[in-house]
């Protein structure tokens, strides 16, 4: 298991910005629509109750903005999310929307709460110094078949020999047999199989992270209504004061026993 001490913990926050709590005692509820496929942001646990990191950091929001009395969450299948916010039926989604212009056009975000960077992961007897691209130098690198992480690869570490499998536990595979010498991916995925019994302790992370709003997005946000500017206020401030805390460690590190940075 890896050491809480050892695990870096991401801020995404100005220390010197400051954030105004919007007054919502009139709001009725603030209701959150969620997945229940996503682990660990959002699943059914083994007592069967709806479970994960965004549910957690659903409820530490509304404790911020003290309102936990009227908030709610509700999971629903994927394609359902966008008609259920049409219709009324709930206030905001967490559930891993992506930032992108065309949802920007059907909502208003918070600000990002988390960021899934790149990284490499290799044997534990061949950890990446810095610089890293001097340290892949003969050394050839597992990637997913025409993934973002394999174009990002193949631009950044231009000259460096990598090799495309079709699914990510094809390459993991191929690293812990020392078919390839890392493989480049989600620290997500990573973190998991790193957890996992089918990785048997044989590798960690090595290197990076590495962050590209081009290739691996803008992060993880609240999305709600682009009428409700009070709502998107509230949850910034909200998910500020859950970092200055000591909150978001908490949950991060209860999640995320590897780290993802």
């Amino acid at each position: 298991m890896a050491n809480a001490q050892n695990v870096l913990i991401p801020n995404f926050w100005d220390p010197n910005e400051r954030f105004v709590k919007p007054d919502l005692s009139s709001k009725p509820r603030i209701k959150f629509l969620t997945t229940t496929d996503f682990p660990p942001f959002n699943f059914i646990d083994r007592r069967k109750r709806l479970s994960g990191f965004n549910i957690e950091l659903a409820r530490a929001i509304c404790a911020e903005l003290e309102v936990l009395s009227k908030c709610q969450i509700q999971a629903l299948p994927w394609d359902e999310l966008e008609k259920a916010m049409e219709a009324g039926e709930g206030d905001a989604i967490i559930a891993g929307i992506e930032i992108s212009a065309e949802s920007r056009g059907k909502y208003s975000f918070s600000r990002p709460y988390l960021q899934i960077p790149g990284r490499f992961i290799t044997r534990k007897d061949v950890l990446l110094e810095e610089p890293i691209y001097d340290a892949l130098f003969k050394k050839t690198v597992g990637v997913v078949a025409d993934s973002e992480h394999q174009e990002y690869f193949s631009l950044t570490f231009v000259e460096r020999a990598f090799k495309p499998y079709q699914t990510r536990q094809l390459a993991f595979n191929a690293l812990k047999t020392g078919e390839v010498d890392a493989v480049f991916t989600d620290s997500l995925s990573a973190s998991f199989w790193l957890a996992s019994a089918a990785a048997d302790d044989c590798c960690r992370f090595s290197g990076g992270p590495y962050l590209s709003e081009e290739y691996f997005g803008l992060g993880l946000a609240i999305a709600a209504s682009k009428t409700d500017s009070d709502l998107v206020a509230g949850f910034d401030y909200a998910l500020k004061a859950i970092n200055d805390k000591g909150i978001f460690k908490e949950l991060y590190l209860r999640y995320f026993p590897f780290g993802l940075f």
